[in-house]
C-alpha cells in the first residue's frame, strides 16, 4: 500500500466515533450516501470490511479497530496542533471558553476577567451550555476550558484534568419576609430552584428529604439568571450563593436564611494540551479564596 487516502480514514473516524453513518454526516455536513461510498472506497484500499452490522448498528470489525486505534492517535495530534495555532488571531491570544449554564454568571465573569489582560492581548470567546454538552465541545477541541459546577466525569478521560476553584454556601431569597424561621419557612411558598440535572439542584433535593421539608417546587431552570428574575418579581423562593446576599437583598429581597450544607462549587475542567495556554496557566496558579470568601470587590 504506497498510500493512504487521509479524507478516507477521516470519514471512518467519524462515523466510529458517532456511532453512525447519519450522525457523522450531520458532523461533516455531508450526505449519508456520500460517507457510505468514500468508505466503500476505503475498504477496497484497505482490502477488508471496517464495519460490520450488529442488529441495527455499526461496529468496527477486527479491522477497522486496528485502524481506529492508529486515526484516533493521529487526529487527536492534528487536533492538539490546532489548538496550539489558534492561540494566536489577529496578533491576540484566542481563549475559548464554556461555561456550565446552571452556574451563576457573576462569578463566573469575575473569575473570567482575574485573567483578561487590559490590553487587548487576549481575545475572548465564551459559549454557554449544560454541562455535558460542553464536555463533549472541550473533548472535540472545540473549548480550551470549561467552568462548571462539577467534575465528576472528567475522571473518566485520562486526558482531561480539572481543579476545584472555590466554592459558596447557598442562600435562599423571597419577595416578602416569612414568619417562620428558616428552613420550615421554605414549605410556605412555592420554590425556584436549580435542575436536578445540576450539582445544585441535586444537593437541593437531598437536603429537603434529610430535614423531611414538604416543598412546593413552582419551577426548575438550567440558568441561574432566569431562575433569580422569576424571584425578582415574587414568582417563588429562590436560592442563590451566599456572595450574592448583599447584592440580591439591595433588589428589594428578603433573605430568608444560609445554610453550608448545600454548595455551589466552581470546577475548572481542561484538556492536559491547554496547560500552556497563558489564561489557563494564569487560572491555575491563582488563589480564588477571597472571591468566594466574599472578601474580594463587591460582584
Amino acid at each position: 500500500m504506497s498510500h493512504l487516502n487521509y479524507n478516507h480514514l477521516y470519514y471512518f473516524w467519524m462515523v466510529n466515533k458517532k456511532g453512525s453513518v447519519t450522525k457523522a454526516a450531520e458532523t461533516l455536513c455531508l450526505t449519508p450516501q456520500t460517507i457510505t461510498g468514500q468508505i466503500r472506497a476505503f475498504e477496497e484500499r484497505l482490502n477488508g470490511a471496517v464495519f460490520k452490522r450488529s442488529g441495527r448498528k455499526l461496529e468496527p470489525t477486527e479491522l477497522g479497530e486496528l485502524v481506529f486505534r492508529y486515526a484516533d492517535k493521529m487526529f487527536a495530534l492534528s487536533y492538539e496542533m490546532l489548538d496550539v495555532l489558534n492561540y494566536r488571531k489577529d496578533n491576540s491570544v484566542l481563549f475559548e471558553v464554556g461555561v456550565a449554564d446552571a452556574l451563576s454568571k457573576a462569578l463566573a465573569g469575575k473569575v473570567l476577567m482575574s485573567v483578561m489582560p487590559a490590553d487587548g492581548t487576549m481575545q475572548i470567546a465564551c459559549y454557554e451550555a449544560t454541562h455535558e454538552g460542553l464536555m463533549e465541545r472541550l473533548r472535540a477541541h472545540k473549548l480550551d476550558v470549561i467552568l462548571s459546577d462539577c467534575a465528576g466525569d472528567s475522571l473518566k478521560y485520562t486526558e482531561i484534568l480539572s481543579k476545584k476553584l472555590g466554592e459558596s454556601g447557598v442562600a435562599f431569597f423571597y419577595h416578602q419576609s416569612l414568619s417562620t424561621p428558616f428552613p420550615a419557612c421554605l414549605t410556605q411558598a412555592p420554590l425556584l430552584l436549580p435542575s436536578k440535572m445540576s450539582s445544585l439542584g441535586q444537593q437541593l433535593y437531598q437536603w429537603f428529604g434529610e430535614l423531611d421539608l414538604s416543598v412546593t417546587i413552582a419551577g426548575e431552570f438550567d440558568d441561574a439568571a432566569m431562575m433569580r428574575e422569576f424571584g425578582y418579581v415574587g414568582r417563588g423562593i429562590f436560592v442563590a450563593p451566599a456572595i450574592y446576599i448583599q447584592d440580591i437583598i439591595a433588589r428589594g429581597m428578603h433573605l430568608l436564611g444560609t445554610t453550608k450544607d448545600v454548595r455551589e462549587e466552581y470546577h475548572l475542567i481542561f484538556a492536559e494540551r491547554m496547560i500552556q495556554h497563558p489564561a489557563v496557566k494564569m487560572l491555575l496558579n491563582s488563589d480564588f479564596e477571597p472571591l468566594f470568601s466574599g472578601m474580594d470587590s463587591p460582584i
